[in-house]
């Protein structure tokens, strides 16, 4: 079931960061969250200068300052965005993705909502790399949004689409993703993606026989959702993954996409290897389990 009470904001002060502020204050306003925005000074290995010595290391005493430059930029950060809420400011300095994993691990963070890309004076933050990395690693959900500067989706999703593949986690999700729904006071529905099992489609049997793998994965994701007591409107879909998730989120009309991603000790699905690349092609943001 989402326990939302800590949302992790990581930020770079850039546009694409700034986007997704109401997204974080919707959400965290809707679960009487706190936020934590947080920042990472990059790591003192980098190099800073490029003289006659070559690369030079940042010293302990430059990171230091570089991040005691950075809390007091976060201090000042969006003040009148996140009037209301309780927030937290954090600067840290490291590999941000592992930084952020870790933080997220350390401080009880229920939700991690970050655009894939940042930019900026801290652009090496949200890069797409740190963003996957983010979504390989971290245990607990994460909010994404790939297209921040054009999104049209309200801060708080009125209509759900949630992607399941009919895998042992199918019930957990359909149950998170049903009760996220109704905390959001959204229309849920779920979306099961079959591989198409001909290539003669225009025939007859071949028809009967796609219809016949179609009707038999509905029977197999109901009795699922029967077992997990979920009862939300259901789709099975003929296509690849990434392409039918996508187009089905525009024909829906989708304000968020909910998927699963599973964790490094366990076996990836077939939606969880679709993770990054529904994120990426996703007309709305995308939270993904």
């Amino acid at each position: 079931m989402p326990t939302i009470r800590h949302v992790l904001f990581p930020y770079d002060f850039s546009t694409q960061g700034r986007q997704i502020v109401p997204f974080v204050r919707a959400l965290a306003t809707c679960f009487s969250a706190r936020v934590t925005l947080f920042s990472v000074v990059p790591p003192p290995f980098e190099s800073v200068s490029a003289g006659m010595g070559g690369p030079r290391l940042r010293s302990g005493d430059e990171v230091t300052e570089w991040r005691e430059n950075l809390q007091r930029r976060l201090d000042g950060a969006l003040l009148e965005e996140w009037a209301g809420l309780c927030v937290e400011r954090v600067a840290d300095n490291g590999d941000p993705a592992l930084r952020t994993v870790d933080f997220a691990s350390s401080h009880g963070v229920d939700l991690i909502m970050m655009p894939t890309h940042g930019g900026g004076h801290f652009r090496s933050f949200l890069v797409g790399s740190v963003t996957s990395k983010v979504l390989h690693d971290a245990t607990c959900p994460v909010w994404t949004a790939a297209h921040a500067e054009s999104q049209t989706a309200p801060a708080m999703p009125r209509t759900i689409l949630c992607a399941i593949d009919g895998s042992a986690a199918t019930p957990a999700i359909a149950r998170w993703a049903a009760e996220f729904a109704r905390e959001a006071g959204a229309r849920l529905t779920l979306l099961h993606v079959v591989d198409p099992v001909s290539d003669w489609p225009s025939l007859e049997s071949e028809r009967r026989l796609q219809e016949h793998v179609r009707n038999d994965a509905r029977e197999r994701i109901m009795a699922m959702l029967t077992f997990a007591d979920v009862d939300p409107s259901v789709r099975v879909a003929l296509g690849g993954i990434v392409e039918t998730v996508t187009e089905e989120a525009k024909q829906e009309r989708a304000d968020l996409v909910i998927i699963g991603r599973g964790s490094v000790p366990e076996p990836f699905g077939r939606l969880r290897t679709h993770a990054f690349g529904i994120i990426q092609r996703a007309p709305c943001p995308v939270l993904s389990l």
